[in-house]
């Protein structure tokens, strides 16, 4: 948070503006004005904080805010706020108890700020605002809980609406009441009855929401261009899109990620809450479809079909930078601990049996460009991504595009993507055909792979600590045992392990679901969409962890190296060259058989002077190097 400069003028012009403070008399601009300090929030930045000591209430003067809500190690987002709305309002209703949500900024936030220092000031010196700022905040409490109602989801039914009214729409299969607090609709309504089935709605992936919307920005930007849509339906269309992929109205997001219908009830409950936003933004009630209609205007020129595949693309697209940013970070950090134990020689290992020496440094650094191996496979898949259907309507023969649609909304969501998009040259192919879906699986199940098998060697180097290799150590994170005292397990490589196991499994659901498909449509791209970026979300959190809480804390035990490779038969291999491959097999079986040093043996033997046999088995020698790798 950063203190901004603006004049008692500017903030009181900025406060008549906000929706909150809306009929309020001059007189009390002036005296906020004087009381409230504009503020800057970074991205992800918190106003305030789940369980911390109110300290401030807020106007939000540009940006969105998320209000989110922790519960058993998850958050959840009860709603966002934006431009003219007001957050912390309890600390204006005398409520002395830690803040029960957190208040997030979802990109950069300009807000006004009332310290609980002031208000104190506020409430002894303009008795009449602060009353008048109690009821404003009273009223606002109560919308927004009817609001967080309305978007409580669970087993298939909507709860409890805090007497907020309803309204009646249909579709169909007749009417149905929906909450007036809802964006969205009746056929999200219906589909959150016939899909309690993993619990996860479509807001807990806020990359398919944002993508979603941009994919319904670009059809309203391409249908204006081409006539189909009036430019005031148009630019509400667009401007509600626009919040939505700003982070905005996600709470309203709810059908669960697995659902029949090939993900119509994703882009029915997109097309719901977007056009009830337009509606709001003309100045008209939710529902008032016939003057933004969820079907003839926001999915205009467009089927499920094209929209769902797409945005799910777009989504994948985001969450790989993502994924791709962590694992460069991971691999640095094994680059890094590679040069700080480059000095340090260890034996090598195969077989789990002792083979020639290398450094520790040599391992590490290995594991670092394996890593990095996967970044640029995981590259090589965004490319093909990039390959999108929009335009094909239901199966690709572009039945009710226009001439031209095509084209325009590629241009159009390459430009809201920020990347440049391809139509596919085969649009029924595109249609009918998930193996790009496939192709990702596979390289995110080549990528747990590696990575538990590098989580593998971690628990290994570390085992003991007394009676195991107990050649590194990992940082201590949490005791280890309910009944065996001072045991400290490795737990964060044990975290990833499991979450690789996942991953892997996930490809196998990606596969079924792949060649299940039938005709011209794969209807089972919802668990796909699931399985893909729910994978791509846990490996990234994995990444971050193992290298925060393992990889950057470990430690190495130099002298227990050192006295593996001194005490180890592995180092007679360098005596092959100079003594043949029979000679070096005896010397190791006497070593075996009697405990002695391959070293006293080769002496004793008188095959070699005590110079040129320090020559040859002088462990530093004989652990190479490749350019670029240190020793």
């Amino acid at each position: 948070m950063t203190e901004t400069t603006l004049s008692p003028s500017s903030v009181a012009e900025q406060l008549r503006a906000t929706a909150f403070l809306q009929g309020f008399p001059d007189s009390y601009f002036w005296r906020l004005s004087r009381a409230m300090v504009p503020r800057h929030f970074a991205a992800d930045e918190t106003l305030f904080q789940e369980g911390r000591p109110r300290e401030l209430f807020a106007i939000v003067v540009s940006g969105a805010v998320a209000i989110e809500k922790s519960a058993e190690g998850h958050t959840a987002r009860l709603g966002t706020l934006g431009a003219g709305e007001a957050v912390g309002e309890g600390l204006l209703l005398g409520d002395t108890a830690k803040h029960g949500t957190t208040a997030r900024a979802i990109g950069d936030v300009e807000a006004l700020i009332l310290t609980h220092e002031a208000l104190e000031s506020l409430v002894k010196e303009a008795p009449q605002l602060y009353a008048a700022l109690v009821q404003r905040s009273a009223r606002t409490i109560a919308q927004r809980l009817r609001v967080a109602s309305a978007t409580l989801v669970g087993h298939g039914r909507v709860m409890a609406f805090s007497g907020g009214g309803m309204r009646r729409e249909h579709d169909l299969l007749g009417e149905r009441e929906v909450p007036e607090a809802a964006m969205y609709g009746v056929q999200t309504l219906r589909a959150l009855e016939n899909f309690p089935i993993t619990g996860v709605a479509l807001r807990e992936f806020p990359e398919l929401v944002c993508a979603l919307a941009m994919v319904k920005e670009s059809a309203a930007l391409a249908n204006r261009d081409l006539g189909l849509l009036g430019t005031e339906v148009a630019d509400a269309i667009v401007a509600a899109a626009r919040e939505v992929a700003e982070g905005r109205h996600h709470e309203h997001f709810l059908v669960d990620m697995i659902q029949g219908g090939a993900g119509t009830s994703t882009n029915m409950n997109a097309n719901e809450v977007i056009a009830n936003r337009a509606l709001e933004l003309l100045g008209r009630r939710r529902g008032e479809y016939d003057v933004v209609h969820p079907n003839n205007h926001v999915n205009l020129s467009q089927s499920t079909n094209d929209v769902y595949p797409t945005a799910v693309k777009l989504a994948l697209h985001a969450s790989i930078d993502r994924l791709r940013e962590a694992m460069r970070d991971l691999a640095q950090a094994f680059l890094t601990k590679g040069r700080e134990f480059a000095p340090l020689l260890k034996m090598g290992r195969t077989q789990l049996q002792d083979a020639v020496p290398m450094t520790l440094g040599q391992e590490f650094t290995a594991f670092g460009h394996t890593i990095l191996e996967d970044v640029d496979r995981l590259g090589e898949v965004q490319g093909l991504i990039r390959e999108i259907n929009m335009g094909a309507t239901a199966i690709g023969t572009r039945i009710n595009a226009p001439q031209g649609y095509t084209e325009a909304v590629r241009a159009h969501l390459s430009r809201v993507f920020g990347r440049e998009l391809i139509t596919a040259p085969d649009l029924v192919e595109a249609t009918a055909d998930t193996g790009v879906f496939v192709q990702l699986s596979g390289v995110m199940k080549r990528c747990a792979v590696k990575l538990s098998k590098i989580c593998n060697d971690l628990r290994l180097l570390a085992s003991g600590p007394r009676a195991g290799l107990g050649e590194i150590n990992l940082p201590a994170m949490q005791p280890g045992s309910s009944i065996m005292p001072g045991k400290v397990n490795p737990v964060i490589p044990e975290v990833v392990n499991q979450v690789c196991f996942d991953v892997i499994g996930g490809d196998v659901a990606v596969t079924l679901a792949a060649e299940a498909g039938q005709l011209q449509l794969n209807v089972f791209e919802p668990v796909i969409a699931y399985r893909l970026l729910g994978s791509l979300a846990e490996l990234r959190n994995a990444c971050v962890v193992l290298r925060e809480r393992c990889i950057e804390g470990i430690t190495a035990n130099a002298d227990r190296m050192r006295y593996f490779v001194e005490h180890s038969i592995g180092i007679v291999t360098a005596l092959v060259p100079v003594l043949g491959y029979e000679t070096a097999t005896d010397i190791a079986r006497s070593a075996l058989e009697s405990g002695r040093g391959v070293y006293d043996l080769v002496l004793e033997r008188g095959l070699l002077t005590r110079e040129a046999l320090d020559r040859v088995l002088n462990p530093e020698a004989m652990v190479g190097s490749a350019e670029g790798v240190p020793l």
